[in-house]
């Protein structure tokens, strides 16, 4: 061991499992580093201090400068990255082995999480957040932009006039034609939003001011939600009450594979009560719409069908209108989204909360208290684990000053703020750092007291990580 007297700039270059580093009038002891070096990449490119990001995709310069540099070495492409704390991407579909043994957290910039292995990372104890709204107000411009497609034949259009104008015919035609394209206005029409979240109450706000009727369905809708809701809505008990006599079909709702999971909820069941003539809008996902029955209902009738979803069905129909992906695709989304990720990821690191986590609790934390260090310990949800956890503390003799214990499905959190004042000059976490991690059914424990990137522990299958 490495006296504590030893200048900072030695204790680094001798790489000791033990740092220490002044926190407040206390020092806080701390394990970081047990083991070869090279399980955490390469030593030469290690900034001792900083939280290290990694990123795939081209992640948004705005979002990015929200982590500033004293504290973040964020690498970005092909950036050797192997001692990462944190990882940031957009569609890059992530595997496990990218995923260094330092990862406390990842964070997707857009809404959906289906490219990153959520339910391994649960296993592994490592939060997976996504940016909810971000995207919000891009898509419902594009979504409001299909219903004017599904209403009137512009697409068509312009493809008739570009061959008029290659015959020299244009000028002679534009008036004659024009019967061609007949279609109606959205005023007085009836549009159904299923799913009111951030997406759908946009929607739905903006419908209303161009004169439309509101119907909704949404059997998760929380009373926040509900509240940002436009009071003209009318909200049914189903989806097949939804939809029928709607002139205008929105659907705003996540894909959920499995039994019940959302693949083709807009089934034949469904369609068989579209009125015709009815107006599918889908910026959601393509494997809600079962295309057979979407195809039949096109065929038979003089719907519409707007999706930015590819579709090995639809793609061709006369009364298909087939976008690439472009929802989020505007700059500000894509600016909103990193920013947002780069927030939750520094809030995470910085302080253990936990905001828009798809397989973790939210939680809230209020002010480390004053004298204090925090510890969180991430352990499967099962009985008997809160008590072990603070008995470990109880037998090192730290007295805990608050405590927040919550859960999601398999994962709980505990965040652990413990008193300093009456410990002495040197506050030592090792060995109740290792008891805690290596209790049976504990995935991960972390110290946040002060320096950037050191204090976190994993418990791999019965090896102990630091």
């Amino acid at each position: 061991m490495l006296s504590k007297t030893l200048p900072v700039a030695l204790r680094r270059k001798a790489c000791s499992p033990f740092i220490f580093r002044a926190f407040s009038d206390f020092q806080v002891d701390v394990e970081h580093g047990r083991g070869a070096w090279k399980t955490y990449g390469d030593i030469e490119n290690y900034k001792a201090g900083k939280y290290q990001i990694k990123t795939f995709n081209k992640i948004s310069p705005v979002g990015l400068a929200r982590f500033p540099t004293a504290k973040y070495d964020t690498r970005i492409g092909d950036t050797e990255a192997a001692n990462a704390h944190a990882i940031l991407l957009r569609s890059h579909k992530l595997q496990e082995e990218e995923i260094p043994k330092t990862c406390r957290a990842i964070a997707r910039c857009g809404a959906g999480t289906n490219n990153v292995p959520v339910d391994r990372m649960s296993e592994l104890g490592i939060p997976v957040f996504n940016t909810p709204g971000a995207n919000a107000n891009a898509v419902k411009e594009l979504a409001i932009c299909g219903m004017f497609l599904g209403s009137r034949r512009v697409i068509a259009g312009i493809n008739h006039m570009s061959e008029l104008g290659e015959q020299g015919l244009a000028r002679e035609r534009v008036e004659k034609d024009k019967a061609l394209f007949g279609g109606r206005e959205l005023s007085g029409k009836t549009l159904s939003v299923i799913g009111l979240g951030h997406i759908g109450s946009l929607i739905a706000h903006t419908s209303e001011s161009l004169g439309m009727t509101l119907k909704g369905y949404d059997p998760a809708l929380s009373i926040q939600s509900a509240l940002k809701l436009p009071r003209s809505m009318d909200l049914t008990d189903s989806i097949v009450s939804a939809v029928a006599d709607a002139d205008y079909i929105s659907i705003n709702i996540p894909y959920i594979k499995g039994d019940k999971g959302t693949h083709g909820i807009i089934g034949k069941d469904v369609i068989d009560h579209f009125k015709p003539g009815a107006v599918l809008l889908n910026f959601a996902r393509g494997e809600l719409v079962d295309s057979k029955s979407m195809r039949e209902f096109l065929d038979s009738d003089d719907g519409r069908y707007i999706s930015d979803f590819p579709d090995d069905l639809l793609w061709d129909h006369k009364n298909a209108v087939i976008l690439p992906h472009l929802g989020a695709s505007t700059e500000e989304a894509e600016d909103q989204a990193a920013a947002m990720a780069s927030d939750t990821i520094r809030d995470f690191l910085e302080t253990g909360a936990i905001k828009n986590s798809v397989n973790f609790p939210d939680t809230s934390l209020s002010d480390k208290p004053k004298d204090s260090v925090r510890f969180t310990v991430v352990n499967k949800n099962i009985s008997g684990m809160l008590a072990k956890i603070t008995e470990s503390f109880a037998g090192a003799n730290f007295n805990i000053l608050q405590q927040v214990n919550h859960s999601k499905g398999s994962v709980a959190y505990n965040v652990v703020d413990v008193e300093t004042n009456e410990t002495g000059d040197v506050l030592s976490f090792k060995e109740v750092q290792e008891k805690i991690t290596m209790l049976d059914g504990v995935l991960s424990s972390r110290v946040i007291y002060g320096t950037p990137g050191t204090g976190y522990a994993r418990n791999l299958d019965g090896e102990y990580f630091v």
